[in-house]
């Protein structure tokens, strides 16, 4: 059986309410099937995707991702469960550990065992949402007597996975896997560690929907372009959750070069270890035919749902590029 592959807009479109709800109105009327939150600083997901549901008709919305860290189990099945009422079957919660510098410096909580802390938040947020009375006191969560109406159709719930562990967790544990920047040359063998936590749970990779953030720029100037990529994300790269990650998909002499750049205060050095070639391996840069074939590529890999998150510091490059997903203008 294949699964559906979709294209998603990402939210928030900026700062201001006005312009995510006219981003998500646009997406509809084009026949973009999603659109997908990316949770750090205002507006709140989750607040916000009610509302969203309130004001549109088909169009279904995830969240990629909010961190376990930042509620409790309780907090969050209580916000799936008014989300899922408002707009029913339209939602997806998408959790994710998040990384030290959010989770401790941010919300002034320990990040600690975040691969046990995102499973057993999984796991009781489903107990929950299926009404059974809270008793839980596991190694990273402790709830006891919390219980809410269950839920005829409890919204899916997709964690984010990077590594080998998590994503075999996420596949065992979750509906479906979020991923996010990494090296196309790896998806072989992140998509191998789908099908090891899927079976685990008497699954196949069919059962799991595994939705990407993609990094995209339709442009004429790629030099550019992997300039503005390097400066941006060189230093999310020098972050030990991503820094990591970068090794463990092939690229460990560049991961190498970016904790030493980093630690050292150089930037030169830090953002030189993304060659071009590393870049383009990432990001998705070019013509809208040769994103949009890149974005096909990694359909046929094993990608599902693609968000479109355009690498733009002007409003029009980032409708250039949404232009191209458009149901007029791509399809699978």
């Amino acid at each position: 059986m294949s699964k559906t592959k979709r294209i998603a807009v990402t939210l928030p479109a900026g700062p201001n309410w006005s312009d995510t709800l006219a981003r998500v109105k646009w997406a509809e009327e084009r026949g973009i099937p999603d659109a997908w939150w990316g949770e750090s600083v205002a507006p709140d997901a989750l607040t916000s995707t009610a509302a969203l549901g309130a004001l549109t008709e088909n169009i279904r919305v995830g969240i990629a991702i909010c961190s376990v860290f930042s509620r409790t189990p309780a907090m969050f099945a209580s916000s799936a469960n008014a989300i899922e009422q408002i707009m029913p079957g339209r939602f997806v919660l998408g959790l994710g550990s998040s990384s030290p510098g959010m989770v401790e410096g941010w919300h002034g909580q320990t990040f600690e065992k975040p691969l046990t802390r995102v499973k057993e938040t999984a796991v009781t947020i489903r107990s929950m949402l299926a009404g059974e009375k809270s008793n839980i006191d596991g190694a990273t969560l402790k709830s006891h007597n919390y219980r809410q109406y269950p839920m005829e159709s409890p919204p899916p719930i997709y964690l984010a996975a990077l590594r080998s562990k998590m994503i075999e967790t996420a596949a065992e544990v979750g509906d479906g896997v979020i991923f996010n920047l990494w090296p196309k040359s790896a998806l072989p063998k992140m998509m191998e560690h789908v099908r090891i936590g899927a079976e685990r749970a008497g699954k196949t990779v069919q059962d799991v929907e595994i939705v990407n953030r993609a990094m995209v720029l339709v442009t004429d100037d790629k030099a550019e372009a992997r300039d503005r990529f390097r400066a941006s994300f060189a230093p999310y790269y020098a972050t030990s959750v991503y820094n990591s990650f970068l090794g463990w998909a092939g690229f460990e002499e560049a991961a190498a070069t970016i904790r030493e750049g980093w630690a050292g205060k150089d930037r030169i050095k830090t953002g030189s270890a993304l060659t071009d070639e590393i870049i383009d391996e990432i990001a998705i840069i070019g013509s809208a035919e040769e994103v949009q074939d890149r974005i096909r590529e990694d359909a046929a890999g094993g990608v599902d749902t693609h968000i479109i998150a355009p690498q733009a510091m002007k409003a029009e490059e980032a409708q250039r590029t949404f232009d191209a997903f458009t149901a007029d203008a791509f399809s699978f």
